[in-house]
């Protein structure tokens, strides 16, 4: 049995990996602790195989920039440095696809990170500090997920199913998004966690994203009916340059099939077959 801490007590990944570890019977102990307490620097680290640290600021407004430093930068490598001093074999720290410009479209292994927003920079900052504590006992996994979305997630998401639910018309265009549902991420943490595997990991859905689809298939989960118009492409592009709202919904922006952790490349004879749902199961999954 491994015996996992996950910090951030009441993040969404950290509570439905839990309860996607109870449902699958896997052969987990998982403890969660809450950075906010200041008595968390008392709390016994050495007694766990594996910490994934979920602890961070995303986007809040009105947040100085510093406050972005202080936890998703300072409070990750304080956190990382303590679980090495005291013995945890693997630290699993979440970052973000912002790390990288969204201008880019498509990431390959070749793609510089190049964040553009402090949430980004601030995660960009902490892998480079967390990886200089890498040593043969003390494994750093750094994942970049996409958009993470599930039944009751946070954040785009949900905002997209909304506007899905009370839109009669949406533009129909052609772009492609890497995205990553909860179930897949979950089984995607199995394989990390039960392999000791250490370095960058890129999971994704095995199927690309197009906004119109999406809006489509979760209007349809909904009893309800959203036409697709073409002919916006050019205001879009337009709008996309000017306002960082459409470059997000309606630009492309994905990963590489080759990166590390995309589904079906292989490391180390082991082959990352993690995908529990298809696309259309998953928006099934999340509007249930």
């Amino acid at each position: 049995m491994k015996r996992i801490l996950i910090t951030g007590k009441n993040s969404y990944i950290g509570q439905t990996f839990i309860n996607w570890v109870k449902a699958n019977n896997v052969d987990y102990k998982i403890d969660t602790i809450d950075l906010k307490d200041p008595d968390w620097k008392k709390h016994d680290f050495s007694i766990y195989d594996c910490l994934i640290h979920l602890a961070a600021i995303v986007h809040k407004k009105g947040q100085e920039d510093d406050i972005y430093y202080r936890i998703n930068r300072d409070l990750a490598v304080e956190t990382a440095q303590k679980a090495k001093n005291e013995g945890v074999k693997q630290f699993v720290f979440f970052s973000t696809m912002s790390v990288y410009d969204k201008n880019s479209v498509v990431v390959s292994s070749h793609t510089k990170p190049a964040p553009k927003n402090i949430y980004g920079k601030s995660k960009l900052e902490a892998e480079n500090l967390i990886s200089r504590l890498v040593s043969s006992e003390f494994l750093v996994t750094i994942l970049r997920p996409p958009m993470i979305y599930g039944h009751n997630s946070p954040g785009n998401y949900r905002r997209i199913s909304n506007l899905s639910q009370k839109v009669l018309v949406f533009p129909k265009i052609g772009n492609k998004r890497s995205m990553l549902f909860i179930g897949n991420l979950h089984s995607f943490l199995k394989l990390v966690i039960d392999n000791k595997l250490s370095g960058y990991y890129f999971p994704q859905n095995e199927e690309l994203v197009n906004t119109s689809n999406l809006v489509e298939q979760i209007a349809l989960k909904n009893n309800k009916k959203v036409y697709l118009i073409p002919g916006f492409k050019w205001i879009i592009d337009f709008l996309g340059k000017k306002l960082e709202l459409f470059s997000k919904v309606f630009g492309s922006f994905y990963y590489d099939w080759t990166l590390p952790g995309s589904p079906g490349t292989e490391e180390e004879a082991i082959k990352f077959l993690y995908q529990e749902k298809s696309f259309k199961e998953s928006i099934r999954a999340s509007e249930k």
